[in-house]
Protein backbone atom coordinates (compact mmCIF):
# COMPACT_ATOMS: atom_id res chain seq x y z
CA UNK A 1 0.00 0.00 0.00
CA UNK A 2 1.05 3.61 -0.57
CA UNK A 3 1.06 6.07 2.33
CA UNK A 4 -2.36 7.54 1.35
CA UNK A 5 -3.79 4.02 1.11
CA UNK A 6 -2.38 3.18 4.54
CA UNK A 7 -4.02 6.27 5.99
CA UNK A 8 -7.35 5.48 4.37
CA UNK A 9 -7.25 1.97 5.78
CA UNK A 10 -6.35 3.34 9.20
CA UNK A 11 -9.45 5.55 9.06
CA UNK A 12 -11.63 2.65 7.91
CA UNK A 13 -10.34 0.38 10.69
CA UNK A 14 -10.94 3.07 13.32
CA UNK A 15 -14.46 3.66 11.99
CA UNK A 16 -15.27 -0.07 12.13
CA UNK A 17 -14.38 -0.14 15.83
CA UNK A 18 -16.26 3.02 16.69
CA UNK A 19 -19.37 2.17 14.64
CA UNK A 20 -19.46 -1.29 16.26
CA UNK A 21 -19.17 0.17 19.78
CA UNK A 22 -21.16 3.41 19.61
CA UNK A 23 -23.19 3.02 16.43
CA UNK A 24 -23.10 4.96 13.19
CA UNK A 25 -25.40 7.81 14.28
CA UNK A 26 -23.47 8.53 17.48
CA UNK A 27 -20.12 8.71 15.73
CA UNK A 28 -18.80 12.00 14.35
CA UNK A 29 -15.96 12.82 12.01
CA UNK A 30 -14.33 14.62 14.95
CA UNK A 31 -14.42 11.36 16.94
CA UNK A 32 -12.73 9.51 14.10
CA UNK A 33 -10.10 12.22 13.73
CA UNK A 34 -9.18 11.79 17.39
CA UNK A 35 -9.05 8.00 17.02
CA UNK A 36 -6.71 8.39 14.04
CA UNK A 37 -4.58 11.04 15.75
CA UNK A 38 -5.21 13.58 13.00
CA UNK A 39 -7.07 16.84 12.59
CA UNK A 40 -10.66 16.84 11.27
CA UNK A 41 -9.42 18.85 8.29
CA UNK A 42 -6.90 16.18 7.42
CA UNK A 43 -9.55 13.46 7.77
CA UNK A 44 -11.72 15.23 5.21
CA UNK A 45 -8.86 15.01 2.72
CA UNK A 46 -9.42 11.26 2.59
CA UNK A 47 -13.21 11.02 2.94
CA UNK A 48 -15.80 13.74 2.19
CA UNK A 49 -17.99 12.54 5.05
CA UNK A 50 -18.95 9.82 7.49
CA UNK A 51 -21.27 8.16 5.01
CA UNK A 52 -18.39 7.73 2.57
CA UNK A 53 -16.41 5.87 5.22
CA UNK A 54 -19.41 3.68 6.03
CA UNK A 55 -19.88 2.93 2.34
CA UNK A 56 -16.26 1.83 2.04
CA UNK A 57 -16.65 -0.49 5.04
CA UNK A 58 -19.78 -1.98 3.50
CA UNK A 59 -18.04 -2.33 0.12
CA UNK A 60 -15.22 -4.34 1.68
CA UNK A 61 -17.80 -6.65 3.27
CA UNK A 62 -19.77 -6.95 0.02
CA UNK A 63 -16.70 -7.88 -2.01
CA UNK A 64 -15.66 -10.42 0.62
CA UNK A 65 -19.14 -12.00 0.57
CA UNK A 66 -19.14 -12.26 -3.24
CA UNK A 67 -15.70 -13.86 -3.18
CA UNK A 68 -16.83 -16.42 -0.60
CA UNK A 69 -19.94 -17.23 -2.65
CA UNK A 70 -17.86 -17.63 -5.80
CA UNK A 71 -16.06 -20.58 -4.18
CA UNK A 72 -19.30 -22.51 -4.68
CA UNK A 73 -18.53 -22.49 -8.41
CA UNK A 74 -15.44 -24.63 -7.93
CA UNK A 75 -16.75 -27.16 -5.42
CA UNK A 76 -16.31 -30.63 -6.95
CA UNK A 77 -19.14 -33.13 -7.19
CA UNK A 78 -21.96 -30.62 -6.76
CA UNK A 79 -24.81 -30.37 -9.24
CA UNK A 80 -26.11 -26.99 -10.38
CA UNK A 81 -29.19 -27.47 -8.18
CA UNK A 82 -26.99 -28.19 -5.18
CA UNK A 83 -24.79 -25.20 -5.95
CA UNK A 84 -27.84 -22.96 -6.14
CA UNK A 85 -28.97 -24.30 -2.76
CA UNK A 86 -25.48 -23.72 -1.34
CA UNK A 87 -25.46 -20.16 -2.69
CA UNK A 88 -28.83 -19.17 -1.23
CA UNK A 89 -28.28 -20.71 2.19
CA UNK A 90 -24.68 -19.59 2.58
CA UNK A 91 -25.70 -16.04 1.73
CA UNK A 92 -28.52 -16.14 4.29
CA UNK A 93 -26.54 -17.73 7.12
CA UNK A 94 -23.40 -15.63 6.82
CA UNK A 95 -25.26 -12.33 6.58
CA UNK A 96 -27.70 -13.24 9.35
CA UNK A 97 -24.96 -14.30 11.77
CA UNK A 98 -22.79 -11.27 10.97
CA UNK A 99 -25.63 -8.86 11.70
CA UNK A 100 -26.71 -10.77 14.83
CA UNK A 101 -23.19 -10.58 16.24
CA UNK A 102 -22.98 -6.86 15.49
CA UNK A 103 -26.53 -5.41 15.46
CA UNK A 104 -25.22 -1.85 15.08
CA UNK A 105 -24.28 -2.83 11.52
CA UNK A 106 -27.99 -3.07 10.71
CA UNK A 107 -28.41 0.67 11.33
CA UNK A 108 -25.44 1.46 9.10
CA UNK A 109 -26.67 -0.87 6.36
CA UNK A 110 -30.14 0.71 6.42
CA UNK A 111 -28.69 4.21 6.11
CA UNK A 112 -26.36 3.27 3.26
CA UNK A 113 -29.18 1.49 1.41
CA UNK A 114 -31.43 4.56 1.74
CA UNK A 115 -28.80 7.21 1.03
CA UNK A 116 -26.65 5.39 -1.54
CA UNK A 117 -28.92 3.07 -3.58
CA UNK A 118 -26.24 2.81 -6.29
CA UNK A 119 -23.98 1.10 -3.76
CA UNK A 120 -26.69 -1.40 -2.84
CA UNK A 121 -27.17 -2.21 -6.51
CA UNK A 122 -23.41 -2.65 -6.91
CA UNK A 123 -23.37 -5.37 -4.24
CA UNK A 124 -26.41 -7.09 -5.70
CA UNK A 125 -24.72 -7.16 -9.11
CA UNK A 126 -21.65 -8.92 -7.68
CA UNK A 127 -23.75 -11.71 -6.23
CA UNK A 128 -25.95 -11.95 -9.33
CA UNK A 129 -22.86 -12.73 -11.39
CA UNK A 130 -22.26 -15.85 -9.28
CA UNK A 131 -25.91 -16.85 -9.70
CA UNK A 132 -25.66 -16.43 -13.46
CA UNK A 133 -22.64 -18.72 -13.61
CA UNK A 134 -24.45 -21.38 -11.56
CA UNK A 135 -27.34 -21.29 -14.02
CA UNK A 136 -24.98 -21.50 -16.98
CA UNK A 137 -23.34 -24.52 -15.35
CA UNK A 138 -26.80 -26.09 -15.12
CA UNK A 139 -27.33 -25.48 -18.83
CA UNK A 140 -24.03 -27.15 -19.68
CA UNK A 141 -24.70 -30.13 -17.39
CA UNK A 142 -28.19 -30.58 -18.86
CA UNK A 143 -30.01 -29.88 -15.59
CA UNK A 144 -31.53 -26.62 -16.83
CA UNK A 145 -32.64 -25.21 -20.14
CA UNK A 146 -32.46 -21.48 -19.62
CA UNK A 147 -32.27 -19.20 -22.64
CA UNK A 148 -31.33 -16.06 -20.69
CA UNK A 149 -29.25 -16.91 -17.59
CA UNK A 150 -28.68 -13.23 -16.76
CA UNK A 151 -32.41 -12.51 -16.60
CA UNK A 152 -33.20 -15.68 -14.65
CA UNK A 153 -30.41 -14.84 -12.17
CA UNK A 154 -32.00 -11.42 -11.72
CA UNK A 155 -35.43 -12.97 -11.11
CA UNK A 156 -34.07 -15.50 -8.59
CA UNK A 157 -32.31 -12.69 -6.79
CA UNK A 158 -35.50 -10.63 -6.72
CA UNK A 159 -37.43 -13.57 -5.27
CA UNK A 160 -34.84 -14.21 -2.55
CA UNK A 161 -33.67 -10.70 -1.67
CA UNK A 162 -35.30 -10.93 1.75
CA UNK A 163 -32.92 -13.74 2.62
CA UNK A 164 -29.80 -11.92 1.43
CA UNK A 165 -30.34 -9.03 3.86
CA UNK A 166 -32.64 -10.65 6.46
CA UNK A 167 -32.45 -8.15 9.33
CA UNK A 168 -33.24 -5.28 6.97
CA UNK A 169 -36.62 -6.87 6.22
CA UNK A 170 -37.69 -8.96 9.21
CA UNK A 171 -36.90 -10.10 12.74
CA UNK A 172 -37.61 -13.77 12.11
CA UNK A 173 -35.27 -16.37 13.57
CA UNK A 174 -32.68 -18.05 11.36
CA UNK A 175 -34.60 -21.33 11.66
CA UNK A 176 -37.79 -19.68 10.40
CA UNK A 177 -35.96 -17.94 7.56
CA UNK A 178 -34.32 -21.20 6.48
CA UNK A 179 -37.73 -22.89 6.41
CA UNK A 180 -39.10 -20.13 4.17
CA UNK A 181 -36.04 -20.13 1.94
CA UNK A 182 -36.23 -23.90 1.46
CA UNK A 183 -39.80 -23.48 0.19
CA UNK A 184 -38.84 -20.69 -2.18
CA UNK A 185 -35.85 -22.73 -3.40
CA UNK A 186 -38.04 -25.74 -4.16
CA UNK A 187 -40.36 -23.58 -6.28
CA UNK A 188 -37.42 -22.05 -8.16
CA UNK A 189 -35.67 -25.34 -8.82
CA UNK A 190 -38.89 -26.98 -10.00
CA UNK A 191 -39.27 -24.24 -12.58
CA UNK A 192 -35.65 -24.50 -13.72
CA UNK A 193 -35.86 -28.29 -14.06
CA UNK A 194 -39.14 -28.08 -15.95
CA UNK A 195 -37.48 -25.86 -18.51
CA UNK A 196 -39.92 -23.01 -18.00
CA UNK A 197 -38.93 -20.29 -20.44
CA UNK A 198 -39.59 -16.68 -19.51
CA UNK A 199 -38.27 -13.39 -20.77
CA UNK A 200 -38.45 -9.83 -19.60
CA UNK A 201 -41.51 -9.27 -21.78
CA UNK A 202 -44.56 -8.56 -19.55
CA UNK A 203 -46.81 -10.21 -22.15
CA UNK A 204 -44.76 -13.40 -22.08
CA UNK A 205 -44.92 -13.48 -18.30
CA UNK A 206 -48.72 -13.11 -18.40
CA UNK A 207 -49.02 -15.89 -20.97
CA UNK A 208 -47.03 -18.24 -18.76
Amino acid sequence: MTAPDDTRQKIIDAAKKRFAHYGYSKTTMADLAVDCDMSPGNLYRYFPGKLDIAEEIAREASIRTAEQLSHILTQPGRSAAERLHDFLFQDLRETFLTLEQDPKLVEMAQIITAERPHFHNEGIKREREVLRRIIEYGNVSGEFTVTDPEFIAEMIQSATLKFSYPQLFTRLSLERLERELEGVYQIIIAGLRAGVSISDSPQNLVNH
